[in-house]
């Protein structure tokens, strides 16, 4: 079994029915041939994701994605991608980057958030209708506050969304990933040497005048903030717009009651689970999980989307529910490297939502839902084109 698997084109917001009513933990085989773990359960994905027994190190994870990378020897992470590292690099790289993310600078954020989701509204209506609403409003709105935090020229979007494209195809060349991680490394690396020399209001110039690390580290960070920073959040406004749209009793429920937003933003990132590939761990001794024994050495894959549908811990799990509390989901993770950037996402999708149901009150898909193309083959799902009227 490969990830991911096919979906029902019918149901595009499920996750593949092979994933769910499975045992909480099953045997996989992955594409290299190495016999591994599959964990579907929400209780099981938990203990994995908080067990310092599993390593998230790159050098020992296999794919579970027959992609072109999965195909390359496994290395170690570089430094400063704490997405890929254990304690006490990990713990290092966290430990400075964590106060850049707290609610409080999230809080103070949100008047700039709303003036940006206002300007491409603004646009939007100068434009008219039909608009593609990932690239008239989705994917804007997370690049500019990204490249406003980080303190990367929102000008040079359309290079640094490029290769955040290829890096996440699972249809790309290794060559065309490599070449688009090459050339965002060396996009950044210049705008760090430019940092150095001329310090600015911003994340990267103020861990530069931290002085804890190299010119190596901070692009390694800038890139994998740039690139998780506007990808997720842009996924999760289009697809949230778009499951709004296919479920007008919930979006006449959020129309009728604004107070909503926030359960409605934790109830969408529940049930769209965009990270639909991984994570992936590595058991460094034996463990039992869910009543089976992961062997040391042993790979295990963990499905977010079909644990945060597990019926064992959301009643209804398959219903789009915004009286329900989803607190406790697993979309941005769990533990150790549970998403360092969360706080901001939620801001921007409960800003990004209401600001678009009130500027648009008979928003509408403007082809048929069956048009609509899915990211079905990208690492992050989604849609490529929302194509919307009002």
């Amino acid at each position: 079994m490969a990830l991911p698997t096919d979906r029902d084109p019918r149901c595009p917001f499920d996750p593949p029915k092979d994933l769910l009513g499975r045992e909480p933990v099953s045997r996989m085989t992955y594409p290299d041939g190495h016999e591994g773990w599959l964990v579907t359960g929400y209780a099981a994905a938990r203990a994995v994701l908080a067990d310092p027994r599993f390593s998230a190190r790159m050098e020992l994870r296999r794919s579970p994605t027959p992609h072109a990378m999965a195909q390359e020897a496994p290395r170690p992470a570089p430094p400063g991608v704490i997405s890929r590292l254990d304690p006490p690099e990990h713990t290092h790289y966290r430990r400075l980057l964590t106060g850049e993310f707290t609610v409080r600078r999230m809080k103070l954020l949100e008047p700039k958030i709303e003036e940006l989701a206002e300007r491409q509204i603004e646009e939007m209506r100068r434009q008219g209708p039909p608009a593609d609403l990932v690239q008239a409003f989705a994917l804007p709105i997370p690049s500019l506050v990204i490249c406003d935090l980080l303190g990367v020229p929102y000008a040079d979007r359309e290079r640094f969304q490029h290769d955040t494209a290829v890096m996440f195809s699972l249809d790309a060349s290794a060559e065309a990933i490599m070449g688009a991680v090459g050339s965002l490394a060396a996009y950044l690396g210049e705008l760090v040497a430019r940092k150095r020399a001329e310090s600015a209001d911003d994340l990267l110039s103020g861990l530069i005048t931290g002085g804890e690390l190299n010119d190596e580290e901070l692009t390694n960070i800038a890139l994998m903030l740039l690139v998780a920073g506007h990808e997720t959040t842009a996924n999760m406004l289009a697809l949230g717009t778009y499951a709004l749209l296919r479920d007008p009793d919930r979006l006449a429920e959020l129309r009728h009651d604004p107070s909503l937003i926030k359960d409605a933003v934790e109830e969408l990132l529940r049930y769209l689970s965009i990270v639909h590939i991984g994570p992936t761990r590595t058991a460094l001794a034996d463990v039992e999980v869910g009543g089976r024994l992961v062997r040391e050495g042993e790979v295990v894959t963990i499905s977010l989307p079909a644990a945060n549908r597990d019926p064992g811990r959301f009643e209804h799990p398959d219903r789009l529910d915004f009286r329900r509390s989803a607190t406790g989901h697993l979309a941005f993770g769990h533990g150790l490297h549970q998403c360092l950037g969360q706080q901001l996402a939620r801001v921007e999708m409960r800003i990004g939502y209401t600001a678009l149901l009130r500027a648009f009150p008979d928003l509408r898909l403007a082809v048929p839902a069956e048009e609509i193309p899915l990211r079905d083959t990208m690492l992050i799902y989604g849609v490529d084109r929302l194509p919307v009227a009002w």
